[in-house]
């Protein structure tokens, strides 16, 4: 193998990592960039809604199923009735919520990609005077069921908060990261046998 040889081997080696890393990016998940309540918030006035709202659209399947925005107190009961609209990039859902307390919203959307994405948000709700609760229900609601019948169909909640479940979720990112330095470590291998065959037959004469 010649120089030049060895020298086009390596720019053709380089295109093909650019080209690599810049396409992973394009599997990421969408993530949160704003939601009502936000994360920690003391709310002393029910919105008209919750919601939140990704970096990019979101892939809208009718705005059920895969998709859902609960609110749950601190015992574990659940508020609403369990139906949600998808616009763009936010998810909403009616605001209905019991007495004051501590309660976490759970979401779950599905990103551009196809992979639903999931996570939680803990705020606290303090009642103004003369708030009429909404009726606490035991199990997850689902849009269009009975409430008192419905199955505990609630988002796949992450064991960790800010953890992505999925097939491309939490630790795919760092496995395409391992890949890749994997993938430039034997390049960076054949480059340096390369050079060294060629250093030792000489120059091309």
């Amino acid at each position: 193998m010649t120089r030049r040889t060895t020298v086009v081997a390596a720019a053709a080696l380089t295109l093909a990592l650019a080209g690599f890393a810049s396409a992973a990016p394009a599997w990421a998940h969408s993530y949160l960039v704003e939601s009502t309540p936000a994360e920690g918030a003391v709310l002393t006035e029910l919105p008209a809604e919750f919601s939140v709202t990704a970096n990019e659209i979101l892939l809208d399947l009718g705005g059920q199923g895969v998709f859902a925005l609960q609110i749950r107190d601190a015992d574990g009961r659940y508020y609403g009735d369990g139906c949600v609209e998808v616009v763009d990039a936010t998810m909403s859902a009616a605001a209905a919520i019991g007495p004051s307390g501590d309660y976490t919203m759970l979401w779950q959307v599905v990103s551009a990609d196809g992979h639903p994405v999931s996570g939680e948000i803990p705020f606290t709700w303090e009642a103004p005077e003369g708030f009429d609760p909404s009726p606490a229900l035991d199990r997850a609601p689902a849009c269009g069921e009975d409430p008192d019948g419905a199955p505990a169909t609630g988002p796949a909640v992450p064991s960790e908060p800010g953890e992505i479940p999925g097939e491309f979720g939490g630790g795919s990112i760092g496995l395409w990261i391992a890949v890749g330095i994997i993938l430039f470590g034997a390049v960076a291998a054949v480059i340096g046998v390369a050079v060294a065959f060629s250093r030792k037959r000489g120059p091309e004469e």
